[in-house]
């Protein structure tokens, strides 16, 4: 906001180094930790160094170099005149400190929010391609809460990519055979042939799954049918395939809904089966380059890496690609998939949203990608790791066993719950408009807790914690960013136009102007280290200061000038808070 003034004075203070004969250098401005006021700093302890070493080049015996930056500091800041916008320049050990004048500090950030709109935050394109593969379900089975936080962690995390600037590619990756999928249809075929799923197919299919497994647990001599089963698959009987097609088509469908209910997207999709014949090709190839080692029929095909990398501690210890049958494991598709994506996209950053319980084998396909040749495409890989999700009382979701919580009942119970605080809160909504914010508080409600929390440690869903419009949940900033909306509402004239705020500002007001101005570099960083968790509580802080301002400082009822700016920071401020949730793949209502 204030880059031509920096450069201006990056400008004057070569001059001044010139003048004093000191070597000329790279001038880097940060942020002042904020304390009250805003400002920009720079050291000057790189030039002092080479100043130094310059001295002692020629024979003299300089000052130590902390000395010889206050020295340059001093002198700079006696020197410097400040160009309009900043308030003062202080010299502090070897630092020098600018201090922006804050009413100009507020109007900058107030315009910059309310010209940028939608795109505030957004940075300026990178010129670099991120893939990002999330979701990954399995067709035929459930889709529950564990699948939950995958998909909402990828998702928050392509969004921030792409406001930091970056290209992003929105991958899915389907697991659609194996031999789960074999045990559902065995089931289907056996006891439910000729039946159909209603509306809420993911619901049916985990149901067909979980009743599979449970037969073949009571009456395992059961299993040889599904060994028969899958042969006949693999020989791609027309009956068996046409059946999986169908069946199949029902998953694909059902995770089409889910995916539109939480209003995520793809633009490619990858399937397991695609996969299949490539990945046995290429377990050959690596056969044949000595990478892997065929133990068939007594054992697998396998790949070990560590005798490969020259390691003696065991690091990566042994993948196996190939099961002792022939028939296709994870890594045999895995690899190919790896390549497909580079050759398709050629992604400057491959990443893959992954359950942190895989972060080995991972490990393991990445150096095995290495040793094949493409070393510069392993090194582009990246495990963005999460933890599980927990249901209340601790309890492990297991789709084999059907102790699950699915979405749609989540979602359904979310709504509900947020329902009635809606009907308390508003009474005066249309029920269509109550039903509306149920839907997006509820769905806020359930996205909010999987990024709230490092990725990397366990989420235990909590109802109360959720949904609570007092704490750190999405329908607290929700509902800030309603009040603000509720000011806007109430305006009977046009937003006010630019203006330096006449006013002193309040406490609150400057603690608000803060935060909003830390939203495009929070931006970067939450990109740059994958870690939505940053915007997440940015939000929320935001919101808490929005709260504090809207009891403290009056708005409507100010007099004329503070009301304008004021009228201009709600606004910038809902702007803010409105960014912050889509960002993270929550909607901001405009009533509750």
């Amino acid at each position: 906001m204030f880059e031509q003034e920096q450069a201006q004075i990056t400008n004057a203070i070569q001059i001044i180094l010139s003048h004093h004969h000191y070597p000329q250098g790279n001038i880097e401005w940060n942020p002042i930790p904020f304390a009250g006021k805003w400002g920009i700093s720079t050291s000057f302890f790189q030039i002092a160094a080479q100043w130094a070493r310059e001295q002692r080049a020629q024979g003299e015996t300089p000052l130590p170099v902390p000395q010889i930056a206050a020295q340059i500091a001093n002198q700079v800041s006696e020197a410097l005149t400040l160009p309009s916008g900043f308030q003062r320049v202080e010299s502090v050990n070897g630092y020098l400190n600018l201090y922006f004048d804050p009413l100009e500090f507020t109007r900058r950030v107030v315009d910059f929010v309310l010209e940028r709109g939608e795109r505030f935050g957004w940075g300026e394109t990178k010129g670099k391609r991120i893939l990002v593969e999330f979701s990954q379900p399995n067709t035929h089975k459930a889709f529950h809460v564990g699948h939950l936080r995958n998909v909402v962690l990828g998702d928050a995390l392509c969004n921030i990519l792409e406001a930091a600037g970056y290209e992003v590619i929105r991958a899915n990756y389907i697991n659609d055979t194996g031999l789960h999928v074999i045990k559902w249809l065995w089931n289907y075929q056996k006891h439910h042939a000729g039946e159909e799923p209603g509306e809420d197919k993911t619901r049916w299919m985990g149901d067909l799954y979980a009743e599979a497994n449970k037969r073949l647990e009571e009456n395992p001599q059961l299993e040889s049918e599904v060994r028969q089963l899958y042969a006949r698959w693999d020989q791609r009987e027309p009956e068996i395939m046409a059946l999986w097609q169908k069946t199949r088509q029902w998953s694909l469908e059902g995770f089409d809904q889910i995916y539109a209910t939480l209003g995520v997207r793809f633009d490619h999709v990858f399937y397991d089966h695609e996969l299949e014949k490539p990945g046995q090709e290429l377990v050959e190839e690596l056969i044949r380059k000595g990478i892997a080692v065929d133990e068939r029929p007594e054992g697998p095909v396998i790949v070990r890496l560590d005798d490969l990398l020259g390691l003696k501690k065991e690091t990566y210890r042994v993948l196996v690609v190939l099961r002792s049958d022939g028939t296709s494991l994870y890594a045999t598709k895995d690899l190919p998939l790896a390549i497909k994506k580079f050759e398709m996209f050629n992604p400057d950053r491959s990443v893959y949203v992954i359950d942190v319980r895989q972060s080995l084998y991972l490990q393991q396909i990445f150096k095995t990608i290495a040793l094949m040749g493409h070393p510069e495409w392993a090194e582009r890989c990246y495990h963005f790791s999460y933890e599980i999700v927990n249901l209340p009382g601790n309890v492990t979701i297991a789709s084999r066993e059907g102790t699950v919580v699915l979405l749609e009942d989540l979602v359904r119970e979310a709504r509900q719950r947020a329902l009635e605080v809606v009907r308390e809160k508003n009474p005066n909504l249309s029920p269509a408009e109550m039903e509306e914010v149920a839907r997006v508080v509820a769905l806020g409600a359930i996205k909010y807790p999987m990024l709230a929390r490092e990725a990397t440690k366990i989420v235990t869903f909590d109802w109360n914690a959720a949904l609570d419009f007092n704490g750190q949940a999405a329908p607290y900033i929700q509902y800030a960013h309603v009040r603000a909306n509720s000011i806007l509402r109430k305006m009977d004239t046009p937003l006010p136009a630019s203006l330096v705020p006449s006013h002193e500002l309040h406490p609150t007001e400057i603690q608000l102007i803060d935060w909003i101005s830390r939203i495009p570099g929070e931006v970067q960083r939450a990109a740059q280290e994958m870690r939505p968790l940053y915007l997440t509580n940015l939000a929320y802080e935001l919101a808490r200061a929005f709260n504090d301002f809207y009891a403290e400082c009056p708005v409507l009822k100010a007099d004329e000038e503070t009301r304008a700016a004021r009228l201009r920071l709600v606004a910038a401020a809902k702007q803010a808070m409105a960014n912050l949730l889509r960002m993270l793949g929550i909607l901001p209502p405009e009533v509750m």
